[in-house]
């Protein structure tokens, strides 16, 4: 899953990709690298990221959408928590949502249960973007980031086939939390559903490797990468798409795992 940020304030990218004609560019070439989905956001969602109304997150994504639509027939995703910027992705015509906030404000489950053919990522956060990193506490990480992605898989009622999981890495959670999760991601995948890992260029490389510039963290993160699929992992939402694409391609010769390429 390649990421295509249309935002001033993306913590990786900020800015880069605002442009209509940018963020096309840069997802035509995470297509010709190897992206198997775009995941598109007109919201940032990093640490402390301040939070838009619907209609200017609308007004950045639109554009962008309606013409990638009409260039490529390569599935897309849509990251958002507002009902109504998902109704208006989902009158374009897009693959799945992506909600950090798992479909938890007002009218979002009713906006996109009727979608048969859509699919749901569901991840789990704790609190919101402007404070999820001030000293987020569990007793159990592994045990209450499952339940709550049961929970909201309940909640949510549609076919288990639509519905993809995201534990969440770095949404209210610290680097102990992230490496417990990390290595109980089998556990994660034994719930029966596809699960989706997010960890590109994120304070958790830095925290790892000493690596404080977000474009500085490409080999950790592809390497973290290589290690969820390994793990089990079906998708790893990714902004280095060239390199992470060449790394499954080795690590499967080699016998880690299968990849598609």
């Amino acid at each position: 899953m390649g990421v295509v940020n249309i935002t001033p304030d993306s913590f990786s990218d900020g800015g880069q990709f605002l442009q209509r004609d940018a963020a096309l560019r840069h997802a035509q070439q995470l297509i010709a690298d190897g992206a198997h989905i775009l995941d598109l956001g007109a919201e940032s969602t990093r640490p402390g990221a301040q939070a838009i109304s619907a209609q200017e997150e609308l007004d950045r994504l639109m554009p962008v959408l309606i013409a990638l639509r009409e260039l490529t027939d390569i599935p897309i995703s849509i990251d958002t928590s507002k009902p109504e910027v998902m109704q208006a992705a989902l009158a374009i015509g897009v693959e799945m949502i992506n909600d950090v906030r798992a479909f938890q404000l007002p009218n979002s489950t009713e906006v996109v249960r009727p979608h048969s053919e859509l699919s749901l990522c569901v991840m789990h956060i704790q609190g919101e973007p402007q404070s999820m990193q001030n000293q987020p506490i569990y007793h159990d990480v592994v045990q209450e980031v499952q339940t709550f992605l049961q929970d909201r898989v309940d909640v949510l009622a549609v076919d288990k086939a639509r519905l993809v999981l995201d534990p969440g890495f770095g949404f209210g959670k610290n680097l102990a939390h992230n490496l417990a999760l990390f290595r109980a991601l089998p556990e994660l995948v034994a719930l029966g559903f596809p699960v989706l890992v997010g960890v590109s260029r994120k304070r958790m490389i830095a925290e790892l490797t000493g690596r404080d510039k977000p474009l500085e963290r490409q080999a950790g993160s592809v390497a973290a990468a290589v290690e969820a699929v390994r793990l089990g992992a079906k998708i790893v939402r990714v902004h280095d798409v060239a390199q992470t694409h060449d790394a499954l391609t080795v690590a499967s010769a080699l016998g880690a795992f299968e990849f598609n390429r």
